[in-house]
């Protein structure tokens, strides 16, 4: 199988990914999400560090229609299936699953992650989930920010 074959098959759906879990049941699984529309150094250090938390790292990924909804009718700049592609070629990053709401919340009901993780940017009662996490027995945690590292201020800059 080439690079390339190995990267697509980390990009699944919900389905898929429910069983996959399933083989690794012992795993502690991470969650986290977002739009990752241009990848920077910022995203890249920021995935590094919330797969350290746990054996599988998760990333939840807007869809393309998602992105518009949260960010405005000129986003995204790269297609769902390009951000997708990246975020898979990544080490830290073990699984994309592309979801179409506004939030993740319906992904994290469904696999019930041991660790959710967002930015710095976020405090710990914004994060959507995580009561669902908690009530679980897991645990919510933000990873500080690359600072001078932003999506938007990155398009802002390039207007």
């Amino acid at each position: 199988m080439n690079t390339l074959q190995n990267i697509n098959q980390k990009i699944v759906t919900i389905e898929q990914l429910l069983s996959l879990l399933l083989d690794h049941a012992t795993k502690k699984v991470v969650f986290t999400n977002g739009c990752f529309d241009i990848l920077h150094l910022g995203h890249i250090e920021y995935l590094a560090k919330a797969r350290d938390l746990g054996d599988l790292l998760i990333v939840g990924l807007n869809s393309d229609l998602s992105v518009k909804q949260l960010k405005g009718k000129n986003r995204p700049i790269n297609p769902q299936h390009a951000r997708a592609t990246l975020l898979a070629a990544l080490a830290p990053v073990d699984f994309v699953v592309i979801f179409e709401e506004e939030t993740p919340l319906r992904l994290i009901q469904q696999i019930k992650p041991h660790v959710l993780v967002k930015g710095g940017d976020y405090a710990i009662s914004e994060i959507v989930g995580a009561d669902v996490v908690t009530k679980n027995g897991g645990m919510v945690k933000t990873i500080p920010l690359t600072e001078g590292f932003s999506t938007t201020a990155i398009v802002n800059q390039c207007l």
